[in-house]
C-alpha cells in the first residue's frame, strides 16, 4: 500500500483523556499506522478537563482565527497541539470557550447532558474541516470514531465534494456503545447543520433527534462503516438492517484489530 494521509477524528484520545473505550481504541490504530509508514494526523476536542499545562498544550496561531458557524451565530475556533511522547505524534485540539471550557465532556455534575452537544459537535465536524483545509494537507483517509464525529462523510459528500483538499478522501465511520438518552429538537438541528448543497433531505435521518439518528447519518454517508462492539445494544442492531447496502465489520479491539485497520483502508484506496 502506498504511504497514505490519515486524518483521525474522535472525541476522545488517551493520554489527554480517557471517559470511554474511544479513547484507547484511537490512540493505537494511529501509532500502528505510522510504524507502517503512513502520515498521520489527530483531532480532537480540548474539552475543559484536559489540563493544558500538565499535557504541555500551546496555541497554533497561524491555525487559529477561525469563525465557525453554527445556525445564524459564528463562533472563534482556536487551535491548540500537543505530541505523544512516546509515540512521537502530534494531536490537534479544536478550542472554543463557550462550547469546551467546562470541566466535563457531554454531561453536567448533575448528570444532565448538555443541551448544546449537538451545537458543540457541529462546531467540531465543520472546524476539523476548516483546520484541515488550513493546513494545507489533503488527506487520503478520515477515520471518524463515535457519534460526536458523524456529520463529517456527510458534509464531505456535500458541502465539500469539489473541495481540492476533499477530492479523493475516502472516510471510515466506527460505532462505539456510547450511547445517550437526550432527544434533540428536529427543527433545531437541521437549521443549524445545515449548509451549502444540504436540504431536508440529508437529514431524514435526524427526524430522531437522539444517538441513533446521528449513527445512522454516520454510516450511511461514510465509505466504509465498523463496530468497535460486538454486543451492541438492541437499539443499534436494527439500524443495521435499514442500509442493506453497507457492510459494517465488527472490529473490537483485541491483539490484531490494528491489522485489521490496515485491510480496509487498502481496500478502499484501491
Amino acid at each position: 500500500m502506498p504511504r497514505l494521509k490519515i486524518l483521525y477524528v474522535s472525541s476522545e484520545i488517551n493520554p489527554f483523556l480517557k471517559t470511554t473505550d474511544v479513547a484507547d481504541y484511537v490512540r493505537a490504530i494511529p501509532q500502528y499506522m505510522q510504524e507502517r509508514g503512513m502520515e498521520i494526523r489527530i483531532l480532537v476536542p480540548r474539552f475543559g478537563c484536559i489540563n493544558e499545562r500538565k499535557n504541555r498544550l500551546h496555541e497554533v496561531v497561524r491555525l487559529s482565527g477561525m469563525n465557525i458557524s453554527v445556525g445564524d451565530e459564528e463562533k472563534p475556533l482556536t487551535i491548540k497541539v500537543a505530541s505523544i511522547p512516546t509515540a512521537r505524534l502530534q494531536v490537534y485540539f479544536i478550542d472554543n470557550e463557550d462550547y469546551f471550557h467546562r470541566k466535563s465532556v457531554f454531561w453536567d455534575k448533575d448528570s444532565q447532558f448538555y443541551h448544546d452537544n449537538d451545537e458543540r459537535a457541529i462546531f467540531f465536524c465543520k472546524g476539523v474541516l476548516e483546520t484541515v483545509k488550513k493546513l494545507g494537507w489533503a488527506p487520503d483517509i478520515i477515520h471518524c470514531n463515535d457519534w460526536m464525529t458523524s456529520l463529517i462523510p456527510l458534509y464531505l459528500k456535500t458541502t465539500y465534494k469539489n473541495d481540492p483538499t476533499f477530492k479523493n478522501v475516502k472516510t471510515v465511520f466506527t460505532i462505539f456503545d456510547t450511547g445517550f438518552n437526550h432527544q434533540f429538537s428536529y427543527k433545531d438541528i437541521i437549521e443549524k447543520i445545515k449548509m451549502q448543497d444540504i436540504d431536508d433531505n440529508h437529514l431524514a435521518d435526524l427526524k430522531s433527534g437522539d444517538f441513533r439518528g446521528f449513527i445512522k447519518l454516520g454510516l450511511k454517508y461514510s465509505d466504509a462503516a465498523t463496530n468497535a462492539h460486538s454486543c451492541l445494544n438492541e437499539k443499534l442492531k436494527d439500524i443495521f438492517a435499514d442500509l442493506p447496502n453497507k457492510t459494517v465489520n465488527t472490529v473490537e479491539q483485541s491483539e490484531n484489530f490494528t491489522e485489521k485497520y490496515y485491510e480496509i483502508y487498502s481496500k478502499l484506496v484501491n
